[in-house]
């Protein structure tokens, strides 16, 4: 039997259209073509880091924004 053993799964069911949005946002900020089709296999290793490494950073920041105005 097989296990999905995958640490990539949303917390917040709810967030997936945010977080697929915020995709092609970033992807456009860094000049990146993302396909819309969301088929990302024709794109390097260093676009998909690129990608994923600034989705991390804004989601990061928008913690930091929200625990900051939270916990003051």
């Amino acid at each position: 039997m097989s296990q999905n053993n995958s640490s990539n799964n949303l917390v917040v069911k709810q967030s997936s259209g945010a977080l697929e949005q915020m995709k092609y946002e970033v992807a456009q900020e860094l000049g990146i073509s993302f396909p819309k089709d969301g088929y990302a296999g024709n794109l390097t290793s260093y676009e998909n880091g690129s990608i994923g490494g600034y989705i991390t950073k804004r989601l990061v920041t928008l913690a930091e924004q929200h625990l900051a105005g939270q916990f003051k």
